[in-house]
């Protein structure tokens, strides 16, 4: 009875130890928010936020800007970013691009920027409510919203290579901005990313 109790025990601390060893607890290393950290080579948020800035940076260096100021007296244009459409292969959050070109237009200081569509339509609502529950001094009536001068949109397009363990990923990332009152466009621009995935050989 005493050996049969020593083997169940040793069976017993064997399991364990196996349990233990194909724990499946992943393990987390936090990285700082703008660190470049490439897995599969997918639209990742690094390449959202290098592609906003660069082309808002091109965007706002060339004549469209300078001709606005000079025709209304040194007052800045009113912005808002439009649809921006994903043609890749890929499921790209958008929405992440999107309010990483907002943010990168408004901190710039060189443009005004007024809410999206959809944020509008919470904006109304609250002023509704305000109509009819918000003292006279402070409720904000309707009519008094300021329209945009310019829309932005674009497009996120993709063209993948492979062969073998290897695959080359091509990103094209175009935008356009857009007179509001003359439907002209008044800046193009377009940033390309190519990238080289290899996948490691499977070894048995």
């Amino acid at each position: 009875m005493k050996r049969f109790g020593i083997i169940f025990t040793t069976l017993l601390l064997g399991v364990v130890l196996l349990l233990s060893g194909c724990s499946t607890a992943p393990t987390v290393e936090r990285k700082e928010v703008d660190t470049t950290i490439d897995l599969s080579g997918r639209w990742n948020d690094a390449d959202s936020r290098m592609v906003s800035e660069e082309m808002i940076q091109d965007c706002l260096n060339r004549p469209w800007l300078q001709r606005y100021t000079i025709r209304h007296d040194g007052q800045i244009p009113t912005v808002i970013v439009g649809r921006i459409k994903n043609r890749s292969h890929e499921h790209i959050n958008v929405q992440t691009f999107v309010k990483d070109l907002e943010r990168a237009l408004i901190n710039s200081g060189e443009v005004q920027f007024v809410a999206s569509s959809g944020e509008r339509t919470g904006v109304r609502e609250e002023r509704k409510d305000q109509a009819e529950h918000a003292s006279e001094e402070t409720m904000k009536g309707p009519g008094q919203e300021i329209g945009a001068d310019f829309m932005l949109i674009g497009s996120i397009n993709t063209i993948r290579d492979d062969i073998g363990g290897k695959a080359v990923m091509y990103y094209q990332t175009n935008l356009e901005l857009i007179d509001m009152s003359t439907n002209i466009k008044v800046w193009i621009g377009e940033k390309k990313i190519k990238k080289l995935i290899k996948k490691p050989k499977v070894k048995w």
